[in-house]
């Protein structure tokens, strides 16, 4: 081969190079093989190809890892437990008499009762706190303590019976973990024993945290939210359907779309029309709690868990994507306007619990003030005061849920973890001493920081 050669054939390619332009020469460094195309490559990743079939176990990791929320425990069914090592130590029920009206007296303070928690039970409809759920799952059937306060509550709720709900609206208040949502839940066991119509609201924050949609309305110049009002139409009519086949409208009621149902309509008939029309829901809802303020063969009931959630910026946004205040939205409007006065039942009562544990719709101070809760403590006056919380509070009252369980109570919730064998050691005096020195008596801490910390080792 001649110099001449070797010297004139990179010019060659150079040239052709050159014809060929600099796009065409990005296109072809760009260019990707026959073999697997880059959008292939991205979906096998290091963890191999995700369009191959996967085994049952392989699909029961991956949606463990895709689920990272914690969830409440959901207990193993007994028929799965059939292995000789497990019986032994099998759960049996808790046997204590059932938590009924007629048993709420003196001579039962101090002692656990549980609850029936039928089919169609209010806190089995409606649903409970997740604090008190996750209690209820781990015990092999839902019991609670009749406390001294719980006595108070029945007495205000039997003289509520003959009265109207204007004179009985109160808030059970107290530290965090003192048992405020098991004392209302046993307030709305009670009502539902002794034949009320109950309305439970247990997780109010889930009115304020934008989970269900809404839609501006002209005529009332709120926020509806039509999915839960038919949610709570439904759960109120599977939990309250004997008593409310007994009641009928005593008025004529108007309805949108030119649709009136005249005087004399069964309530069940009221209540299918929000069930079979989303849109018109909350006008039923409305409509349906008025009829029932009217009538007097029956109290009514309306209890509400996180109440204070009834008083904060919700995560609701209007166009402009400002934040919406609760007293702007159909069910929490409707539920202040029951709390305040504005309206009420001929018969009947409205109770609420303050919650202290999400930090997100927490306890303003402005709230505080207005409830008198600590008359020391007020106000920024730098910060402007929605004039809706005075008016919303005005004539409520305060029920006082005591700091710590009493020794008696104490002594019997330890007995249902005994029975319940979650305790991992000796159940002697000195260990109930010691956990109930440690909670400070604190209910919630008893339970979670002293007995069920056993478990840990």
């Amino acid at each position: 081969m001649s110099f001449l050669t070797v010297t004139t054939r990179p010019q060659a390619q150079l040239h052709s190079f050159r014809k060929v332009g600099l796009s065409s020469q990005v296109r072809c460094y760009a260019a990707q093989g026959k073999g697997v195309s880059m959008k292939q490559q991205q979906n096998q990743g290091y963890k191999g190809n995700k369009n191959q079939k996967l085994t049952k176990k392989q699909k029961c990791m991956e949606a463990m890892r895709n689920n990272r929320s914690p969830g409440a425990f959901v207990q193993l069914p007994s028929g799965q437990l059939n292995h000789e090592l497990f019986q032994s130590q099998r759960l049996d029920e808790l046997t204590l008499p059932d938590f009924n009206a007629e048993d709420i007296t003196v001579a039962n303070l101090g002692k656990a009762l549980t609850f029936p928690l039928p089919e169609n039970d209010v806190a089995r409809v409606f649903g409970v706190p997740r604090n008190v759920l996750l209690d209820f799952r781990i015990l092999s059937k839902a019991a609670s303590v009749v406390r001294d306060v719980t006595i108070k509550l029945v007495d205000r709720l039997q003289a509520a019976s003959q009265e109207s709900s204007q004179e009985n609206r109160f808030v059970l208040s107290g530290s965090a973990g003192n048992g405020k949502s098991f004392l209302l839940l046993q307030g709305v066991e009670y009502a539902a024993s002794a034949g009320w119509l109950v309305m439970y609201i247990p997780r109010c924050i889930s009115l304020v945290n934008s989970s269900t949609p809404y839609s501006y309305d002209l005529r009332t110049q709120t926020y509806l939210q039509p999915v839960f009002a038919q949610q709570t139409l439904q759960r109120f009519r599977t939990a309250n359907q004997h008593a409310l086949s007994l009641l009928s409208a005593e008025d004529k009621i108007d309805l949108p779309d030119c649709l009136s149902l005249p005087r004399g309509t069964p309530l069940l008939k009221l209540i299918d029309v929000g069930l079979k029309d989303q849109t018109s829901a909350p006008i039923v809802l409305t409509a349906l709690l008025e009829a029932l303020g009217k009538q007097t063969k029956i109290p009514v009931l309306l209890a509400v868990d996180d109440f204070q959630a009834l008083f904060t910026k919700t995560a609701y946004k209007t166009p402009q994507f400002q934040s919406i205040r609760a007293w702007h939205l159909s069910m929490p409007r409707l539920i202040l306007e029951y709390a305040s006065g504005r309206k009420s039942f001929a018969r009947g009562a409205v109770v609420g619990a303050l919650s202290l544990s999400d930090k997100t719709y927490s306890l303003s101070p402005e709230l505080r003030y207005a409830l008198h809760l600590q008359s020391w403590l007020q106000p920024s006056p730098y910060l402007k005061v929605a004039p809706e919380i005075t008016t919303f509070t005005r004539g409520i009252q305060i029920l006082k849920v005591p700091e710590k369980l009493s020794v008696n109570e104490a002594a019997s919730l330890f007995e249902v973890w005994n029975k319940n064998r979650t305790l991992h050691t000796s159940a002697n005096d000195e260990l109930f001493l010691a956990k109930y020195t440690e909670s400070g008596g604190n209910p919630r801490d008893f339970v979670w920081k002293g007995l069920l910390s056993t478990l840990q080792t």
